[in-house]
């Protein structure tokens, strides 16, 4: 698979608009779309597992089909033990049969710190470099797409500025990694949704993030903004950061904005599930980041469960847009 056109002609227009002495290109990394033939799917995901559990269930049959045979990225925190035998039991399983695997690494600390139902991560800023060095490690040369911490960019209203200077050295040293540690991996910086912080501020976030070592950012990770509202903000974003010397690409997480947002992001009632994995779309890419049906907390629909716990009724729903 190559870029799309639309991202060549993107990449094109930019360059003319601005010298390019003053842009940072996307980090210099091989691309990982030409070395696989195509994106990974996870025979271990949720749903993967709930169907197989429960292939009697009336509702397993849409999921196996609509969402469990999807490509998905899989998502690694505090939660998965010694990271570099989970992430390179991942990676290597995608690399066995020639598939790109999609990651989100979710371990910051005081991650999801204003919104709380996600809370936790690491322990420690030491603790956390070490985490994501060992992360990008585990991958090494094997092709990768990985998006670094959701939320970590929009959640600032409830930290001070010593949090956040200390947020986004993180963040910069993580990205800083992926660069030196997996140079087949396109690395991209969460950059929220276009509900949540204008493009010019979150513009400034990124660069201070050190997206000018990533391949560039990803937006609407567990929300509901339509592709088209992604896309709009998304190219407002690369216009700011062609200001600030960076030319980035996008990608967008699909997942479940199949009938937009309705202003709620916790387990809304009446979502579904959007456009599956592709290349090109309005990004670079179209991404399934959340897995459809894992619940975001106990809110909502999912009422009683925990963030992450695949709600299989949810996921059905989705399928349908109920």
């Amino acid at each position: 698979m190559k870029m799309p056109t639309r991202s060549r002609a993107l990449a094109a227009a930019l360059a003319l608009a601005v010298p390019a002495v003053l842009l940072s290109a996307p980090a210099a990394h091989a691309d990982p779309i030409s070395q696989t033939s195509g994106f990974y799917v996870n025979p271990n995901s949720s749903p993967a597992s709930w169907v197989a559990a429960n292939s009697g269930d009336g509702r397993a049959a849409a999921i196996r089909t609509e969402i469990a045979q999807r490509p998905m990225a899989s998502w690694f925190g505090n939660w998965s033990g010694d990271i570099t035998s989970a992430v390179g039991g991942y990676v290597g399983a995608a690399d066995a049969v020639d598939k790109l695997p999609l990651l989100v690494a979710y371990n910051l600390p005081g991650r999801d710190a204003c919104g709380g139902h996600s809370s936790g991560g690491a322990g420690s800023v030491a603790a956390y470099d070490a985490w994501m060095s060992a992360f990008a490690g585990a991958i090494g040369n094997r092709p990768a797409v990985v998006v670094l911490e959701p939320d970590a960019l929009g959640d600032f209203n409830c930290m001070n500025q010593t949090q956040i200077s200390e947020r986004v050295g993180m963040l910069s040293r993580a990205v800083a990694q992926f660069r030196s540690k997996a140079p087949n991996t396109w690395a991209y910086l969460d950059a929220g949704n276009p509900g949540w912080v204008d493009a010019p501020t979150m513009a400034q976030r990124l660069n201070q993030a050190g997206v000018g070592n990533a391949r560039g950012f990803a937006l609407n990770v567990s929300n509901y903004f339509t592709t088209g509202e992604n896309t709009n903000y998304g190219n407002r974003l690369v216009g700011e950061l062609q200001r600030l010397g960076h030319q980035k690409s996008f990608v967008i997480d699909t997942s479940r904005n199949g009938n937009g947002a309705n202003g709620q992001w916790c387990n809304p009632a009446g979502r579904r599930i959007g456009t599956p994995t592709q290349m090109g779309g309005g990004a670079e890419m179209l991404l399934w980041l959340k897995t459809p049906g894992e619940s975001d907390g106990n809110c909502g629909v999912g009422g009683g469960s925990t963030a992450g716990q695949f709600l299989p009724e949810v996921a059905y729903k989705m399928i349908y847009g109920h």
